[in-house]
């Protein structure tokens, strides 16, 4: 199978990580780059100068191709941002005859019809939140979560008889003019765009990795530059994905306002606060800057988790991605306080960082000289959603393999 191309374009950086499927539904790394964002580039986790977007993604994509030894192709790109719609809706269905098995073409057209009603709730959202009411949207990502038949919770459909399904359907809708971006990023790139992917749902997908029957269950929080994206992961199914506007450079920019220097010491600062290397007096300073906006961030991670209502009790594993996520002030803030209390938790979360050596179904080539840590998260399941894309049909008989085809877009 040809090589995959994972681009995770974020706030701070362009990070590009070459791959190619293996074995047992492995993935092969073969190359990895990073290169840093210019001021300006992206807003609120969008593309917002495609030129000099395009001149960071060459950087980095030219680190992952000399590394790899080969030429990057077929490519997966992350999306994100506020305007990024990702819901599970609950749709009841009626079937004119209880007692014909259920097809292949009957569940395309049961599907088609939820995302279609979907896709039209995330244009009047965003409609809403805009102010512009002729938005187009666009389907990135949808997936099933659960379905029954007569009230029997059922794992493949086709064959079946019965009289009235259940589908929980996630889906995840763009602003037309964001992926439009993306795309002429790719084509200026003169890189083959085989999807695009909202990056928490490609988080969930490198923790599920080839086990398209998984039961893992958990609460993915990746925190960029300008975004915090956060997804919710039940039995193997992603419940939903909501995203943030306070992501790590509104740390940056609140030590650089509380102590008075520019934003690229304050930058300096953030990142020395762990390392020992700060004198008593301005860690003091940073760490107050640093605890004024976390009740800010944690307000934001407690508002988007109550918008989950159809979860009953939220999953306790609480894992940590991106680079902002590596403040541990921040880890010890979700670790140790009151935050989750007011939350359907049954008992205090576990929080934790991804870490890379814990994602299943990976290789990774020994003479790689970059180490891939828990911000590298996002650009990994980036890759596994290409495999998704790549395989189309999978032949195992199940319901998320037997579909899957279907789901593409």
């Amino acid at each position: 199978m040809s090589s995959i191309l994972a681009l995770d374009i974020g706030t701070e950086f362009v990070k590009a990580v070459l791959a190619r499927p293996a074995k047992k539904g492995n993935l092969e790394i073969l190359g990895i780059g990073k290169a840093r964002q210019v001021e300006g580039n992206m807003h609120a986790g969008a593309v917002a100068d495609i030129p000099a977007v395009v001149s960071v993604c060459e950087d980095a994509l030219s680190q992952a191709e000399e590394q790899a030894g080969e030429r990057a192709n077929l490519t997966v790109v992350g999306i994100a941002g506020e305007l990024i719609k990702g819901n599970t809706t609950t749709v009841n269905y009626s079937r004119k005859n209880p007692n014909k098995p259920i097809t292949d073409a009957e569940m395309e057209q049961i599907i088609k019809k939820v995302q279609q009603k979907s896709g039209e709730v995330a244009k009047k959202t965003v409609a809403l939140e805009t102010g512009n009411d002729n938005v187009e949207v666009r389907l990135i990502n949808s997936a099933i979560v659960s379905l029954t038949i007569d009230g029997y919770k059922i794992s493949n459909p086709i064959g079946f008889k019965g009289s009235d399904i259940v589908i929980q359907f996630y889906t995840a809708f763009a602003p037309l003019i964001h992926v439009a971006a993306i795309e002429k990023v790719c084509a200026e790139l003169n890189l083959d765009l085989l999807t695009v992917a909202v990056e928490p749902f490609a988080v969930c997908r490198a923790c599920l990795g080839d086990d398209l029957e998984s039961s893992f269950s958990g609460i993915v929080v990746d925190i960029g530059g300008g975004t915090t994206d956060i997804a919710v992961v039940e039995d193997g199914g992603v419940e939903g994905t909501k995203m943030f506007g306070i992501g790590g450079k509104s740390f940056t920019h609140q030590i650089a306002e509380s102590l008075g220097v520019d934003f690229e010491t304050a930058e300096n600062y953030k990142l020395d606060y762990d390392t020992g290397e700060l004198d008593d007096r301005i860690k003091a300073k940073v760490e107050t800057a640093i605890s004024r906006n976390l009740s800010v961030w944690l307000t934001g991670v407690e508002v988007a988790l109550e918008e989950f209502e159809n979860i009953g009790s939220l999953p306790r594993n609480v894992m940590l991605c991106g680079g902002g996520a590596s403040l541990s002030l921040l880890q010890e803030t979700l670790a140790i306080s009151d935050w989750y209390e007011g939350l359907p938790f049954s008992r205090r979360p576990l929080i934790h960082l991804i870490e890379v050596a814990d994602l299943p179904n990976l290789v990774i080539k020994d003479d790689l000289n970059t180490v891939l840590d828990h911000s590298y998260a996002t650009a990994l399941g980036l890759l596994r959603v290409g495999v998704d894309t790549l395989a189309g049909a999978p032949p195992e008989n199940k319901l998320r393999a037997k579909i899957a085809k279907i789901l593409q877009n």
